[in-house]
């Protein structure tokens, strides 16, 4: 059984499909129309919708896709869509802010951005334009060209929330710890509380997929329509739920959210900020998680670069053992790994860089924001008295895995840093380290191109001496 709170009613789910998104359950079983369908990949935000849930002693509020989001994200939370805001006649301060700036036109986008400024309204009393933009970053409008809407966000937010959801915060709390259930779950969705369960539930269901975030995984049913009638959700398993702040390391469990290690990431790696806010919009990263993004495989995910570059190490578990292995070793093949049958992914642990580390991230997508990369690259360098110690390289976009060029690192060992030879001995190892693909994103050559590119920013961005040399330095044609 899912149980949640619809605003302030309570509602338990007992007979769906393990597989039903939020957005068909609210428009088909709950007729709450407002939601919209637009993609249905995740990409537009006219599917938004809230989760408020207890966090000590407050209520948070995120917005995300209810089009990849699968029923069981709401046990033991509160649901909020468009259709609750207004009481009676009187609009949401949300609402009346978008209708006084003009903020909607044809109309279809409109509940999306409704439900995003309200999950900033409730969190954020005082949003910088930049907040707002980062706020709103999922979702999409073709009439107004944002400007009306940026406006509403800014002028209905400045100030202290003070509207019926803080009024009735309390009364909501009580509700929400009243939903706790001992074995959530519905036919054919296991949702395991800890990690004996966990193992327990593997070994019933060998074949039942696991998932945490969805935002991956449920493509398959939106894009591919396929049937997924045996999983296992891993958002209510304790032990993948916590982030450990280690004294030579950052210790992030597999089912954590983004939006919730992504401050303590930027924390300890803030040259990562680049990448971390170019991820994805702010709804996906209220749902996705680094442990997915990891055990995908994809060769095109935006962490694992990130991780190879950083000698991290995946913690694996299978209820009885626990193993750690290093990321260089982990991608075996396309969506292949070292994961056993029985394991699963625990936490990712990232040792802290050096203090005299140059470390830089950088993705090249079509897209600027909210786009799957072409390349990814990840560079981290560290230096003895300007003279290169080692190098940790991740790349991501230019092979069926995601990869290292070891050979970079020995071969510019002991070199002055703010050579040109330095940069010359690298812009040749990398134009030749891989084999790109062509294919819908990029060619190989424009690949390669990017590759080396790159690397030139980042000796330029990380040479002190850059300016005076930048034009002896040969340009890769």
């Amino acid at each position: 059984m899912i149980s949640f709170l619809l605003n302030d009613k309570t509602v338990q789910i007992s007979d769906a499909s393990p597989d039903t998104t939020l957005l068909n359950y609210l428009r088909e079983n709950k007729r709450l129309t407002g939601t919209k369908e637009g993609c249905a990949s995740g990409d537009c935000g006219a599917c938004a919708v809230v989760l408020a849930e207890v966090d000590q002693q407050d209520l948070h509020y995120r917005a995300l896709n209810s089009c990849v989001t699968f029923l069981s994200a709401l046990q033991g939370k509160q649901l909020l869509t468009v259709e609750h805001l207004a009481q009676g006649e009187a609009l949401h301060p949300v609402q009346a802010a978008m209708v006084d700036k003009h903020g909607s036109q044809c109309g279809f986008c409109t509940p999306g951005f409704v439900m995003s400024m309200f999950a900033l309204y409730q969190q954020n009393s005082h949003p910088s334009p930049e907040d707002v933009n980062v706020a709103l970053g999922g979702n999409l409008c073709r009439c107004t060209g944002y400007r009306p809407i940026i406006d509403a966000a800014l002028a209905c937010c400045s100030g202290v929330a003070d509207d019926q959801f803080v009024h009735s915060q309390s009364q909501t709390i009580a509700q929400l710890h009243r939903l706790k259930d001992d074995k959530p779950g519905l036919p054919g969705l296991q949702m395991p509380q800890n990690r004996a369960q966990l193992a327990q539930a593997k070994q019933a269901f060998p074949a039942a997929r696991l998932f945490a975030g969805s935002t991956d995984l449920a493509l398959e049913v939106t894009q591919q329509l396929k049937n997924l009638d045996n999983l296992i959700c891993l958002t209510q398993v304790t032990e993948l739920q916590i982030i450990t702040e280690l004294p030579d390391s950052l210790k992030i469990g597999a089912a954590v959210p983004f939006g919730k290690c992504e401050k303590l990431l930027l924390k300890h790696f803030p040259p990562l900020r680049e990448l971390l806010e170019r991820f994805a919009a702010t709804p996906i990263r209220n749902q996705a998680t680094l442990g997915g993004n990891v055990a995908n495989a994809s060769p095109i995910g935006d962490i694992p670069p990130v991780l190879l570059a950083l000698d991290a190490h995946i913690q694996l578990d299978n209820g009885q053992k626990r193993r750690q292995i290093p990321a260089q070793k982990f991608f075996t093949g396309y969506r292949q790994t070292l994961l056993g049958a029985d394991e699963w992914v625990e936490a990712i642990i990232i040792p802290y860089a050096p203090k005299d580390s140059l470390l830089r991230a950088y993705k090249v997508s079509k897209r600027h924001e909210d786009d799957i990369s072409a390349v990814c690259a990840v560079f981290n360098v560290q230096l003895t008295r300007g003279k290169v110690e080692h190098i940790q390289t991740g790349f991501g976009g230019v092979a069926a895995t995601p990869l290292s060029a070891p050979s970079l690192s020995s071969a510019l060992t002991g070199l002055d840093w703010a050579s040109c030879e330095t940069f010359e001995r690298g812009q040749e190892i990398i134009s030749q380290a891989f084999t790109p693909i062509d294919d819908v994103r990029a060619t190989a050559h424009y690949r390669q191109s990017v590759l080396v590119n790159l690397w030139k920013r980042f000796w330029l961005q990380t040479n002190q001496q850059s300016l005076q040399i930048e034009t002896r330095v040969h340009t890769y044609e």
